[in-house]
C-alpha cells in the first residue's frame, strides 16, 4: 500500500530537517525566490518546488545559477527583500544565507565542509541534505528526488511530481546500475500510485532506428555515434531497415541488435554498467506521454542552451514549451556528439592521475565529460574538461566512476581544494564535481588537482 513520506529513514535527523524546512515555508505564506543550479537536476527540482508553492498559493521567481558561484549567490540575496528557497546548490554558502534577513531554505546533496555535521545555523535558515542522515547524495537520492520528497512533506498531493524527481535522479546519473536506496524506495512509491509505469526497452529513441543510432549518446557508439553513414550500414548488415523505429522490433530482431551492440561496447572496454544502458528497464510517465529519459533529456538541454527557465515551465504546463524543448533537445545533442568526437578523434592528454581536454562547449562540458568517461577513455583515472584557456573565468567539469570512487576517488575535495590554490571555487560529489577559476589559472589548478589524486589513488590497484 502506498504509505506517507515519514517513515522512510530511520534515522531521527530525516524527519527532523524536512519539518524544520516545512514549518519555514509554511509560516512565510508570500513571495518567494526559488535559486537552482541551471542542469537537469537543477531543473527538475525547480519544476517540483514551482508546483508545490503555486498550489500552496505563493507566487515565486525563479533564478538558476550556472556555476560555483559565491558572487553571484551573495548579490542574489542582496536583490532579494523576501524568502529564498535553494534547491541544488547551497550546501556551500550556508554562511551567506545565515546572513539573510529572511528565511531561507536549502535543499542540497552535495558535499559541504564539515559533512555529515553542518554548521549551527539560525532559526530562519533550514538546511536539508541527505548526507546528514545517512542517505548517500552521490548514489542514492539527487537534488529532484530529495525536492520532491520534500514537496510530499508539504502536501501529498505532490506525490505526483514524481515525473520531475526520476528526470532529475537520471539527470544525475543516479539510473545507472539500478536505482537505489532512498531513491528506489521513491519509484517504488511512484509506481504504486501509478504515476510511473515499468516498461522493457532499448534505448534508441525516435522514429528511425538509423537516425537514433547515429543521434545516440547514451551509450555512445564509438564509430557509429556521430556517423550517419555507419549507423545505417551497420543495420542494413543485421538485416534491420534504418527506417523503422526500434519499438517495431520484432523480439528476435531486437536481441540481434542488442547483441551486436553489446560486442562494439565490449571492444570498445566500456564497463558493464555502462553498456547495460542499451537495455535497461524504462520508465514511462503516463501524465505526460514521455519515457522519464525523455524528459530529463528535454530539461537538461534546456538548461544546457541557456534557457534553463523553458524547462521550467515545461512543468508547469506551458503549452509551447514542449516543441522549444524539443528544439534545444536536438541542438543539445548534436552539441553533445561533436564534443564526443572531438575526443574520439583527438584523444585526451594525460597527468599521473587524470585526463583532460578543452571544449568550446561550456554549458556542454559536464555531459561531454561523462560520457566520455564512460564510454571512450580507459576507466582508470577521472577526467576533466575545461572550457578554453581564454575564457573568463574558466569553468569545468569532472568525472570519474563508481569503481574510482571505490578506489578512494573524492573529485569534490580535489576540485575545492585545488581551485582554492589558484583564488576560485570548487565542489560536488565524489564522483561528479566542478570549480570556476580565475583566467591563466588552468595549468596551475590541472597541477593542484593532479597532486590531490595521487594522493587519493596512491596504491589503488592499477594506479602507478
Amino acid at each position: 500500500m502506498p504509505s506517507g513520506p515519514d517513515g522512510f529513514v530511520a534515522d531521527p535527523r530525516y524527519r527532523d530537517e524536512f519539518e524544520r524546512a516545512r514549518a519555514l515555508l509554511l509560516g512565510h505564506p508570500g513571495r518567494w525566490r526559488v535559486i537552482y543550479h541551471y542542469d537537469g537536476d537543477g531543473i527538475a527540482s525547480a519544476s517540483s518546488a514551482l508546483r508545490a508553492l503555486g498550489r500552496l498559493g505563493y507566487a515565486a521567481q525563479a533564478t538558476a545559477l550556472t556555476g560555483v558561484e559565491r558572487e553571484r549567490i551573495v548579490a542574489l540575496l542582496a536583490a532579494t527583500k523576501g524568502p529564498v528557497l535553494v534547491v541544488d546548490t547551497g550546501a556551500s554558502w550556508l554562511d551567506a544565507f545565515a546572513k539573510h534577513p529572511h528565511p531561507v531554505v536549502v535543499l542540497d546533496h552535495h558535499q559541504y565542509p564539515g559533512v555529515p555535521r553542518p554548521p549551527a545555523l539560525p532559526a530562519h535558515v533550514a538546511f536539508v541534505n541527505p548526507l546528514d542522515w545517512g542517505v548517500d547524495g552521490m548514489r542514492e537520492l539527487c537534488a529532484a528526488t530529495l525536492t520532491w520528497l520534500y514537496t510530499v512533506f508539504l502536501d501529498p498531493v505532490n506525490w505526483d511530481n514524481a515525473p520531475w524527481g526520476l528526470s532529475g535522479a537520471i539527470a544525475d546519473r543516479q539510473h545507472v546500475g539500478g536505482f537505489q536506496g532512498l531513491t528506489a524506495r521513491l519509484l517504488e512509491e511512484a509506481v504504486h500510485r501509478s504515476l510511473v509505469v515499468r516498461r522493457p526497452g532499448i534505448s534508441l529513441l525516435g522514429p528511425r532506428l538509423g537516425d537514433a543510432l547515429a543521434e545516440s549518446i547514451d551509450p555512445y557508439v564509438r564509430g557509429l555515434s556521430g556517423h550517419p553513414d555507419a549507423a545505417a550500414e551497420f543495420l542494413r548488415t543485421l538485416s534491420i531497415d534504418p527506417g523503422r523505429p526500434a519499438t517495431d522490433l520484432a523480439p528476435e530482431s531486437r536481441d540481434r541488435l542488442v547483441a551486436a551492440l553489446r560486442a562494439r561496447l565490449d571492444d570498445a572496454h566500456v564497463l558493464p554498467e555502462y553498456a547495460a544502458q542499451l537495455d535497461r528497464e524504462r520508465w514511462f510517465l503516463p501524465s505526460l506521454g514521455l519515457d522519464a529519459e525523455e524528459l530529463s533529456n528535454l530539461q537538461n538541454a534546456c538548461g544546457r542552451a541557456g534557457t534553463p527557465g523553458l524547462g521550467v515551465a515545461l512543468a508547469l504546463g506551458d503549452p509551447a514549451a514542449l516543441e522549444a524543448a524539443r528544439t534545444a533537445e536536438r541542438a543539445w545533442r548534436v552539441g553533445i556528439l561533436k564534443g564526443l568526437r572531438r575526443v574520439e578523434d583527438g584523444g585526451v592528454r594525460t597527468l599521473r592521475a587524470l585526463r583532460w581536454f578543452e571544449s568550446p562547449d561550456t554549458t556542454l562540458a559536464g555531459t561531454q565529460a561523462g560520457l566520455a568517461m564512460n564510454y571512450l577513455l580507459p576507466p582508470d583515472l577521472p577526467v576533466f574538461v575545461l572550457s578554453e584557456a581564454t575564457a573568463r573565468p574558466v569553468k569545468l567539469s569532472a568525472r570519474g566512476t563508481l569503481r574510482q570512487v571505490d578506489h578512494g576517488l573524492d573529485l569534490a575535495n580535489a576540485c575545492r581544494s585545488a581551485a582554492a590554490a589558484v583564488g576560485g571555487e570548487g565542489g560536488g560529489h565524489r564522483v561528479a564535481s566542478g570549480a570556476t577559476i580565475p583566467a591563466g589559472s588552468r595549468d596551475a589548478f590541472l597541477e593542484a588537482a593532479d597532486r590531490a589524486l595521487v594522493e587519493q589513488l596512491h596504491g589503488a590497484r592499477g594506479f602507478e
